[in-house]
């Protein structure tokens, strides 16, 4: 105390800030050290696997001492793609000049390598196993006793009722029950009562809502647990208390006191009934008890000369075989108890991790689209085609893109089809040839083929693929309908909607549109358009019935995007659409993808799977304009580089230059020059019928409007390298739509006439722009005139241009840019830049790259998931390639830290996880002494945990730590493998530094998580489980002796006296350790002295009658020699005997740790075999000493046997081997008093009821409850005093199942050495637990099961609660049976879907697996006490110990023992089980 109280008066001393949190810190860790508990340092495990080497090798169970060879390796797994080849260019990476470039197109390009663990599916919870049988396919039936009797009592109980077995009815107020209601604040509701006796004699109160009993009840009462009924006027008048066993009431009244009376007499009359009963049958018990006594102590004086009559050879051949033939029959169809366990049968799978996948692409809502017919109604015979069906007689273009008018954008690329018929079509050009839009005839050369596919089976494609990552009704599928330039829109239309005569206006409309076509073919003019919804909600159901709205005639005025989509708002309400219709029929059809969608390409022409040769009716996917939202952001996997260049507005309306410039047409060039000789580049999409790659496009023509608007979208396929001359070159024409009758060459010439040029480059800064802009137009275009793009540059050059209007922006353009290879992130592209600077050798300048890598915190969110590989990847080379500066490697890292929380803020974390396991892989430094990456990682993380201003980065690196350790471990492992280093011993595998930086990191690690847990709960939890993982996996890697000295540190930080909170830290740390693969070679199961040969046993001094392979070395006890050897199982178990001494939610913790980690040992499908078993099961031998160190609680009495202190005359009942259920029916009036037993501690323990459970003075007797008593006191930190709280049924039966687990898989030999050591005191509360199994697995009964889901139901729906007590069945079963029907709540272990729906199927299921439970539990035990008779013959006992048989408490272990066994058997085992228990009962009989 002084040196706190010294501490504490320096608080108080000005200008010492940093001292005084250095002296906290000091004060927190000194008081933690003085709590530890004793710390055992773990073995050498490399160097005892070294020295036991030949041992190890020799033992027939080797393979549960030793990891399996090649647990590790390196694979690569070929990248799983859509299309049949690659998307990148096959001499992609040689073009490819920019770093960005090439480590897009390699990340593209490169496999997946991908650690593989051998062994990994076991390395997680027992649910994560890959067996598949953890619930049995069939669950035997078995046949119970208590079943049958309760369907004769429920058949009696119906037949009585019929006939009236009412003795009172009458109107009651009932108290409405609920905990957080006090007394006097009660609500009564009224309810008709019945008081009935059952058949079995006892006596039952039911409500009702009215007098008609035939309803369901709304409540009932069992009045044999009701002890007293008294009268509480304050509550309410005319009011009563029934009072019950345990201590819960319940508050009636009646509606006048005469009542009242009535039903007071009644009632205790009952009650005095059921008293007299209850004491007639106790008087019985005690007799028979006594009856017992008097019998086994005249066996006992008889019994020497009986056995030694008894042991005739023959007779004890007879009984030696006749117990093996029971063994054997009892081993017949045996299941694995935790087949029947709550935690299998339900499978939770919420707190598994999904497996983590490679990256893919997003799969959005998808649809196609069939273009099968479009007609107007002018038709006609055109051309040869005079026997055939008419036709359009004139050519129609349809071009079809989404629209989202809720986001008001278009959100796909344009589809263009041609549905014109072969003589329409061959109106363009003539019937023999069909020119490309670049002006090639075909046929003049080869056939051109584009990734595998002929050209000419692209040029008509009628089948499109849409997609929709946001779908929702508001999305329309719009169609723009565009014929060859002609005229007017207005003139155009005229035929089609007023025709009068449809043969002559035909014929008409056919001459002109023959002489149009063949003199301006290539232009187009827009006509129509029509619409049509495509979903119905925003689930993505597609309108299947929809159809497209009627043609309406294109207004000149409204051509663009935006008037599109002003005019589909007013398209959604018809009374406000005043637009002209053009009568026709466009027969386009929605329908969802098919399954097996075969002959489909991508956007870019490239082939999907699969996909046959020479296919002609090909299916092409619309490239979809995906919103700029994080969430639907995805890290690109292929190659795709496209630009999409929109012409808005021209504004010629002011310009003087050219004398004529109305019907302008704009031409669009790719060129990568701006010299005289330069020309354009192929790699514009075509559209139908002309080439698939041009060197142009046109943008529709408006007629004679100087102020034209566009809506043409140009696709344009970028090249892999850009540099500052790539641009787009427009050319304006005005073109003539005069139609020459003689069609001279004069006036073909004189077609289009130039009317000025614009241009604007791909790149500024090294980055595409695709904002909008605003363009001058020249007059004319002169080499060079890339230089002119700004004022200054105009002002400074000496090309001779001229401008028109002045240099003045007269034209409007956009552009898109869907590209996997290219980032318009400003912060990114000079990131790059600079690296790649620096790898050419440029000399770098000191804190330049620091600066870059500082702007990377604020480039876009969508660009680093787009590029996350790309950018990650450079990110580690950076960290260990790029400079010497001590501040890089950090700020480095503080730029990983930034990225990864960016995704976990987005909920994208799992794109982390797919880009460690499938797209990292570590690259060797360039420099020979740099360091690896998991070396300069775990440096880093140090230095940045030891920061003490930036706590922000401090706290998300302790909540992000995952990803950093997940790094390190493959970096790790890559250095193994790659470096052949797998090969040498684990203790150089690395070198002494890296050790030390691990340990150096485990420390930084340790006080924010004992310390500054309250301060970050998430970042304490997390970086909590991140480093259970990362020494988990370390196991594989590295020296283990190495990891259990940093396991050990990390456990030695934790403290008894710490919060709840770092309990369950520690736990699940453990958890997580303990989760291994190789959990079982890291605890070595084998014996660490010299065995000794066989020989013969003396237990008690009396000799055993045959050889036993007896084990001198068996390690049974939690010794500091055990916790060494067997360090992780050790360390377990040390935790959890502490922890059962602790609160309700650790105690939990705990014993969930223990019991699914045996789950999973039971289930491995490595360790199946019944001696790999047993050695398993060994090794948790000193759990068994756990439960014997607790057994008061696990049995529910106030003393335990204690042979010195009985007397000679003590009745089985009154010590621990007479074991009873904690609520003796038989005893309700003589348990009236209190007994206190005093523990070392001071502390009495009452027993409150007659339940009989142990709970401090003070305290309630439930977990968790608060206490005002004297004894307790609030506290940040738990007290160092054992707290005996009493046990719940779910902590009771998970640690009895795994004591079970033990007994059952353990083998004879090893068991039998276990008991020759224990103290006979712990031998006979080892068989007291296998009695404690039996009560706590028996079986209750189908109706008890349906009841306590109803009890259930009760307390968590607020149903009015019913009576948990069940009636006394006073049959042949006798005490027993009221025994058994008075239980505990179950509902810990309760399977049922609790929910006010449960079926009769249901109970029917839970019953079948208690039932199985039930029978196993009693088939172990039966097991498990044959056995034991066999191994400890009475007769050898006597004759050693004939005193001591005259103590009451050991001669009746034997006999009492096993007959009240059988008596439990009885009521709660199947008949199968009684089957086998009565044939090991005579056989015991015949040879005693």
């Amino acid at each position: 105390m002084a040196e706190v109280r010294k501490f504490t008066k320096r608080l108080s001393k000005p200008g010492t800030a940093a001292e005084l949190r250095q002296s906290v810190s000091e004060a927190v860790r000194g008081s933690v050290v003085l709590e530890k508990t004793k710390i055992v340092e773990p073995l050498d495990y490399e160097n005892v696997i070294a020295q036991r080497k030949t041992q190890i090798y020799s033992d027939p169970l080797r393979d549960l001492l030793m990891f399996p060879m090649e647990d590790i390796s390196i694979s690569v797994i070929n990248r799983q793609r859509r299309t049949v080849q690659s998307t990148v260019p096959e001499d992609a990476e040689e073009r490819a000049q920019s770093l960005f470039v090439k480590e897009c197109i390699k990340t593209y390009s490169t496999d997946w390598h991908v650690v593989n663990y051998k062994y990994e599916d076991f390395s997680g919870d027992f649910r994560m196993l890959p067996c598949k049988s953890l619930r049995p396919e069939k669950i035997p039936n078995h046949v119970f006793e208590i079943d049958e009797d309760c369907e004769k009592d429920e058949d009696s109980s119906s037949l009585c009722s019929q006939k009236g077995g009412v003795i009172r009815q009458g109107w009651l107020h009932k108290a409405n029950v609920n905990s957080t209601i006090t007394v006097t604040m009660k609500v009564f509701k009224r309810r008709y009562f019945y008081l009935t006796q059952l058949p079995d004699g006892s006596y039952i109160l039911n409500s009702y809502k009215d007098e008609k009993n035939s309803k369901e009840s709304k409540g009932c009462i069992y009045l044999d647990a009701c002890i007293d009924v008294v009268q509480c006027p304050k509550m309410r008048r005319h009011a009563f208390e029934l009072k019950m066993l345990d201590k819960y009431s319940h508050y009636l009244a009646a509606e006048t006191e005469q009542e009242m009376e009535e039903w007071l007499i009644t009632l205790k009359k009952i009650i005095q009934i059921n008293t007299d009963s209850l004491v007639q049958e106790k008087k019985e018990t005690v007799e028979t008890a006594q009856d017992d006594e008097t019998s086994s102590q005249g066996k006992a004086e008889n019994i020497m000369a009986s056995l030694e009559r008894s042991m005739h050879p023959e007779l004890m051949k007879y009984g030696r075989e006749t117990e093996q033939l029971n063994k054997l029959s009892r081993g017949d169809g045996r299941q694995n108890l935790f087949s029947f366990d709550s935690e299998v049968q339900r499978l939770d799978f919420s707190g598994i991790e999904p497996d983590i996948k490679p990256f893919e692409e997003k799969c959005n809502k998808r649809f196609q689209v069939n273009c099968h017919d479009l007609t107007f109604n002018v038709l006609g015979q055109v051309g040869d085609n005079a026997k055939g069906p008419p036709t359009n007689v004139e050519p129609f273009f349809i071009s079809l893109a989404l629209f989202d008018i809720k986001n008001n954008c278009k959100i796909s690329a344009d589809f263009h089809i041609d549905l014109n018929p072969p003589s329409v079509r061959e109106m363009l050009w003539g019937a023999s040839t069909q020119p490309a839009s670049d002006g090639n005839a075909k046929g003049s050369s080869p056939e051109s083929v584009i990734h595998g596919i002929a050209e000419s089976h692209l040029r008509y494609i009628k089948q499109g693929i849409f997609s929709v990552t946001n779908p929702h009704p508001e999305i329309f599928l719009v169609a723009r309908i565009e014929k060859v330039l002609q005229g007017n829109i207005t003139h155009c239309a005229e035929p089609y909607i007023k025709n009068s005569d449809p043969t002559k206006t035909a014929q008409k409309v056919y001459r002109t549109a023959k002489q149009v076509c063949s003199r301006l073919g290539q232009y187009r003019m827009p006509f129509a358009w029509a619409a049509r919804p495509i979903f119905k909600d925003t689930q993505g159901s597609l309108d299947l019935d929809g159809r497209f709205s009627p043609f309406y005639k294109q207004d000149s005025s409204k051509l663009s995007n935006e008037d599109i989509l002003k005019l589909l708002s007013e398209y959604k309400k018809p009374e406000k659409t005043k637009l002209q219709i053009i009568p026709g029929q466009l027969n386009i059809t929605v329908e969802c993808v098919p399954v097996d969608l075969s002959n489909c390409i991508t956007s870019s022409y490239v082939p999907l799977k699969p996909f046959e040769k020479n296919c002609q009716n090909i299916t092409v996917e619309v490239e979809e304009f995906v919103p700029e939202m994080t969430k639907y952001c995805y890290p690109f996997t292929i190659y795709r580089n496209h630009l999409y260049v929109y012409p808005l507005q021209l504004k010629y309306d002011s310009q003087k230059t050219f004398a004529k410039a109305r019907n302008i047409a704009v031409c669009m060039e790719f060129r990568d020059s701006d010299e005289s000789d330069g020309g354009p580049l192929k790699c514009i999409y075509g559209k139908p019928a002309g080439s698939v790659f041009t060197t142009n496009a046109y943008a529709v023509v408006s007629h004679h409007n100087q102020n034209p608007e566009f809506y043409d979208e140009v696709k344009i396929e970028l090249p892999i390298h850009l540099h500052q001359k790539h641009h787009v070159l427009f050319t304006f024409y005005h073109v003539s739509c005069e139609i020459s009758t003689k069609g001279t060459t004069k006036k073909q010439d004189t077609v289009e006439t130039p009317v000025g040029f614009a241009w604007f480059p791909l790149l500024k800064d090294g980055r595409i722009i695709t904002f909008e802009q605003q363009l001058p137009v020249s007059a004319n275009l002169p080499p060079g005139y890339l230089n002119l793009n700004d004022g200054e540059s105009r002002r400074q050059s000496n090309v001779d241009i001229k401008w028109v209007d002045g240099a003045k922006p007269l034209l409007k353009i956009k552009s898109h840019l869907e590209s996997t290879i290219y980032t318009q992130d400003l912060h990114v592209h000079k990131f790059f830049h600079h690296c790649q600077l620096v790898q050419s050798g440029w000399k770098e300048v000191p804190g330049e790259l620091i600066k870059y890598l500082k702007c990377l915190h604020a480039m876009e969110i969508q660009v680093m998931i787009q590029f996350l590989p790309v950018i990650l990847m450079q990110l580690f080379r950076v960290l260990t390639n790029m400079t010497p500066e001590d501040d890089v490697p950090i700020n480095c890292t503080m730029v990983l830290l930034h990225i990864v929380s960016k995704c976990h803020e987005e909920g994208l974390d799992s794109y982390l996880r797919s880009f460690i396991k499938y797209s990292f892989r570590p690259e060797k430094p360039s420099a020979p002494q740099a360091q690896l990456i998991h070396e300069t990682l775990a440096t880093t993380m140090i230095a940045i945990l030891k920061q003490s201003a930036d706590f922000l980065a401090i706290n998300k690196l302790l909540k992000y730590s995952w990803f950093f350790f997940e790094i390190i471990v493959k970096s790790m492992a890559t250095y193994l493998l790659e470096e052949n280093k797998i090969k040498l011993p684990r203790g150089q595998r690395f070198p002494e530094a890296y050790h030390h930086v691990l340990h150096s990191l485990l420390l930084a690690i340790i006080p924010h998580v004992t310390i500054r847990y309250a301060e970050i709960p998430d970042e304490s939890r997390n970086v909590n489980y991140s480093l259970a993982s990362f020494l988990k996996r370390c196991f594989t890697l590295m020296d283990r002796g190495f990891v259990f000295n940093l396991i050990n540190d990390y456990i030695s930080g934790f403290s008894p006296k710490d919060p709840k909170v770092l309990a369950e830290y520690k736990f699940e740390f453990l958890q997580t350790i303990c989760n291994h693969e190789h959990y079982i070679p890291l605890n070595l199961p084998m014996a660490f002295a010299k065995p000794k040969l066989q020989r013969v046993q003396d237990f008690f001094s009396f000799a055993v009658d045959r050889l036993t392979s007896v084990d001198s070395n068996l390690e049974y006890s939690l010794s500091d020699e055990y916790c060494k050897h067997h360090f992780l199982v050790g360390l377990l178990l040390r935790e959890t005997s502490i922890a059962l001494q602790d609160n309700y939610e650790i105690r939990y913790t705990a014993i969930s740790v223990i019991k699914n980690l045996l789950i999973k040992h039971a289930f491995d499908t490595r360790y199946q075999h019944k001696n790999q078993q047993a050695k398993i099961a060994q090794l948790y031998l000193p759990f068994v000493g756990l439960l014997l160190e607790n057994i008061q609680r696990l049995a529910g009495r106030d003393t335990l046997y204690s042979c010195a202190a009985m007397p000679n005359s003590a009745s089985r009942d009154e010590f621990a081997c007479g074991f009873t259920s904690p609520t003796n029916r038989g005893s309700l009036s003589a348990d009236k008093d209190t007994a206190y037993v005093s523990f070392q501690n001071g502390h009495g323990i009452k027993r409150e009821d007659s339940r009989g459970s142990l709970v401090p003075e003070g305290m309630t007797g439930f977990p968790d409850q608060g206490s005002t008593g004297e004894n307790t006191r609030q506290s940040s930190t738990r007290s160092s005093i054992s707290q005996y709280n009493r046990l719940d049924q779910y902590e009771i039966r998970s640690l009895l199942m795994c004591y079970l687990y033990i007994v059952k898989m353990i083998s004879e030999d090893t068991l039998l050495t276990y008991w020759n050591k224990v103290s006979p005191q712990e031998l006979i509360n080892i068989l007291i637990l296998l009695e404690v199994c039996l009560f706590h697995f028996r079986y209750t009964g189908k109706r008890n099961i349906a009841r306590v889901h109803d009890a259930w139901l009760s307390r968590h729906f607020g149903v009015d609660r019913k009576s948990q007590t069940m009636p006394a069945l006073r049959n042949r079963s006798g005490v027993m049976q009221a025994r058994l029907q008075h239980l505990s709540s179950l509902e810990s272990s309760f399977t049922l879907n609790h929910s006010s729906a449960t079926t009769e199927a249901d109970i029917f299921h839970q019953a079948l697996l208690e039932g199985n439970t039930a029978t196993e539990v009693s088939l172990t035990v039966l097991d498990t006490i044959s056995f034991f008779t066999q191994c400890f013959k009475i007769l050898h006992f006597l004759k050693q110990f004939e005193g001591l048989w005259r103590q009451p408490c050991v001669k009746q272990v034997y006999w009492h023992h096993f007959s009240d066994s059988v008596c439990l058997h009885r009521v709660s085992v199947s008949y199968l089980g009684n089957s086998h228990n009565m044939r090991s009962l005579s056989l015991l009989y015949l040879l005693w």
